[in-house]
């Protein structure tokens, strides 16, 4: 048995008083974070992830049975690894009618779904005259006023929706909250440099950390429950993952309203920009996704999506991850249409070999659900109703059918 090197020993003393704590503090993230390619190291820091995690919700791991609506795949924006937005001339631009988001509905609630995730593009009006006539034709003048609508639609055929629609102000949120349980946004970096030249959002104007940091901030003033979330290999360096973890902290620390973090890797993907760049690999992942529960701490959940990772399920329960996200019978992951979603026994049989229990929420997590400053009284009503008495989802439809 190989004894522990200095450093791994110091790894050991800073992990152990920071899961004593609740989390890590920054200097010692930093320190951790220069040392994660060493085994040893990284092996402390998963252990520590792991501990922190079983001590606030012991051996559960969450998950949210969904459908995908991507409402609108037109954007404005031009991310150099994204497959899934669309210019109006391409054969694959879509959006869905409110007839068909009333279908989807439908269907996913013939298949025990709780959660909508209503998923676009970036204020493609902005972008594109058609479309801007297309929904001036339909009666609205943006295409968060139609994301209203379409929430609506979902929210009154019999889902909770969450909505994850690029940046929001302060007044479309608000204009949203009604029919929402709860909304997103992936941080996805706080550096500025990856809005540089050759960089990967140097042409994504709303992928800027400042106008991103102030719609988590206004989200929190709002009291909406939230998810942010930080890609992995897009060219951050290990110091700007450090800050973007600290930077979610603070913003937690501030309001109370975020609920999760999406640890999410980047895989390369023909026909964009990004495709010849190397995706981390797995032991960073695994390492990054152990930071990020020693730095948030207990009270945000750890999300790592299983159709991104699927060989690392096991480790990535070992190191601290407490949910794997919306997992849809119905749709697939249209951000991720190569990445197939495992099937739900599958989900529930790897989650118990690693010694977890697969337990089926909603879109709002039980702490938030028990405040109810953070819904619209409808909202609030709806989500209760499909809880059962510990705030977990009450099922339409069990996992053994599923």
């Amino acid at each position: 048995m190989t004894s522990p090197t200095p450093s791994a020993r110091e790894a050991e003393r800073l992990v152990r008083e920071a899961v004593d704590a609740g989390c890590l503090g920054r200097n010692e993230a930093g320190w951790l974070a220069d040392r994660l390619a060493d085994p040893q190291v990284r092996g402390a820091v998963q252990a520590g992830a792991h501990e922190s995690k079983t001590r606030a919700q012991g051996d559960v791991v969450t998950f949210s049975r969904n459908v995908f609506i991507p409402l609108t795949n037109l954007c404005r924006d031009r991310c150099t690894y994204c497959t899934f937005a669309k210019t109006p001339d391409s054969a694959e631009a879509r959006t869905y009618t409110l007839s068909e988001v009333a279908d989807v509905t439908k269907g996913g609630v013939q298949m025990g779904c709780i959660e909508a995730l209503f998923c676009l593009g970036d204020k493609p009006e902005i972008a594109y005259r058609s479309y801007k006539e297309w929904l001036a034709g339909e009666g609205f003048r943006s295409t968060t006023e139609y994301l209203v609508e379409g929430c609506r639609v979902s929210f009154e055929g019999g889902m909770l929706p969450h909505t994850n629609a690029g940046i929001l102000s302060a007044e479309e949120m608000q204009a949203l909250r009604p029919w929402n349980a709860s909304m997103g946004l992936m941080l996805e970096s706080t550096s500025p440099r990856l809005r540089g030249k050759g960089m990967a959002h140097q042409y994504a104007p709303d992928k800027d950390p400042a106008l991103r940091l102030r719609m988590h901030e206004e989200a929190g003033e709002l009291k909406i429950p939230f998810t942010t979330g930080m890609l992995l290999g897009i060219g951050e360096n290990d110091e700007e993952r450090v800050d973007t973890l600290f930077a979610m902290r603070d913003l937690h620390d501030r309001h109370g309203h975020l609920q999760e973090a999406i640890i999410q890797p980047f895989h390369p993907k023909p026909g964009t920009g990004m495709r010849w760049a190397a995706p981390l690999r797995d032991e960073q992942v695994i390492g990054w996704v152990a930071m990020a529960r020693l730095v948030l701490g207990r009270d945000l959940q750890v999300q790592a999506p299983p159709n991104l990772a699927p060989t690392l399920m096991e480790e990535l329960m070992r190191g601290g991850v407490s949910d794997w996200g919306g997992v849809s019978p119905v749709t697939v992951d249209f951000i991720n249409p190569e990445a197939p979603w495992p099937a739900l026994a599958e989900l529930r049989d790897r989650t118990a070999a690693a010694g977890q229990r697969l337990v089926e929420r909603l879109p709002v997590y039980p702490h938030h659900l028990s405040d109810p400053d953070f819904f619209e009284a409808p909202v609030l009503e709806a989500t209760r109703a499909l809880a059962t008495e510990d705030g977990y989802a009450r099922p339409r439809q069990g996992l053994e059918a599923a």
